[in-house]
């Protein structure tokens, strides 16, 4: 049994990292945020320690390394995207591997940063990746492997995610902090496209906003015109004012369907890591690199086959 400590324990995602930690069978030690709305805790792991404050939860951290049996073997990040580097660099200084959330880090220098913490600590960085373990996302990549060398696919993808007001006044809504909905909602799709077409060769921005961006990429194997937004006027009329979220992954004509499956995937990316398995820091770098490419780009009008259509009716 492997002992965990998390930190970010009040954030939207963290009880799927309690159940993951749970369901492999392992023991969550101590838990950390700032807010204290925690009582998910009670039905995951109700024995684990809870702190509001990183320095009083780093101490406790520190006296469990006295024993063997309940040092901490593993730091899993779900905390604001801000904070990642800062707290991947702790745990992994506190003689953990650690297991963070996506984005890894806003920029590449970063990554190469926390390779030299690994190199200091002999610890590891793990990032939660977990469109590479759907299956429809795996069997399209073998079909992709399948296909003629020189074929390119036409994408479009599109995803819209409608978040409420509270979006903006939190740390999400700010780009110091969250690096733009790009970023914030984009990257795992951007890794994902990576994952399945090979090396990004073009990236251009054509429309960029606190609520949406849109662009166009050209992989190895595929030309995509992306469009992400958080805003629900950008819901299909079918969809609106019946469901928050649009997903949409059009592949030479064929939507690729996979709406079902991603309940499992932290306890999948989980079982991988522990396995030996787990997705690393280079892992992370060529999408770490297509966000922040975009964060750094100015819009610029496209060729009609290269934006994305919905971009046509915005102002």
């Amino acid at each position: 049994m492997k002992n965990f400590a998390l930190i970010g324990a009040a954030g939207y995602i963290a009880p799927r990292h309690m159940r993951a930690i749970k369901d492999t069978g392992h023991n969550l030690a101590v838990a950390y945020d700032v807010n204290d709305s925690v009582g998910i805790i009670d039905s995951i792991s109700p024995q684990s320690a809870f702190f509001t404050e990183f320095e009083r939860f780093h101490e406790y951290a520190h006296q469990l390394r006295r024993d063997p049996a309940t040092a901490l073997d593993y730091v899993s990040i779900c905390s604001p995207n801000y904070l990642h580097h800062a707290h991947i660099a702790a745990g992994l200084r506190l003689g953990a591997d650690v297991i963070c959330e996506k984005p890894l880090v806003p920029t590449a220098a970063l990554i190469d940063e926390l390779a030299r913490v690994e190199r200091e600590t002999g610890k590891r960085v793990f990032n939660i990746l977990q469109l590479r373990h759907h299956d429809a996302i795996r069997a399209l990549r073998e079909k992709v492997a399948q296909a003629p060398a020189d074929r390119k696919f036409d994408v479009e993808l599109t995803y819209i995610t409608s978040r409420g007001k509270w979006y903006m006044e939190s740390w999400k809504g700010d780009p110091r902090k969250s690096f733009g909905v790009a970023t914030n909602i984009g990257v795992h799709f951007f890794d994902m496209l990576h994952f399945v077409f090979g090396a990004l060769q073009r990236n251009v921005l054509h429309y960029g906003g606190e609520a949406k961006a849109a662009g166009y990429l050209e992989y190895e194997r595929a030309r995509v015109r992306w469009f992400l937004s958080i805003d629900a006027n950008d819901l299909p009329d079918e969809v609106k004012g019946r469901k928050p979220t649009f997903r949409s992954i059009d592949i030479s004509g064929e939507q690729l369907e996979f709406s079902e499956g991603f309940t499992e995937l932290h306890t999948t990316s989980y079982r991988e890591i522990l396995a030996g398995r787990g997705y690393g820091l280079e892992d992370a770098r060529h999408c770490i690199e297509t966000v922040s490419a975009i964060r750094g780009a100015q819009p610029v009008r496209g060729a009609g086959g290269e934006v994305h259509p919905i971009v046509a009716r915005l102002a």
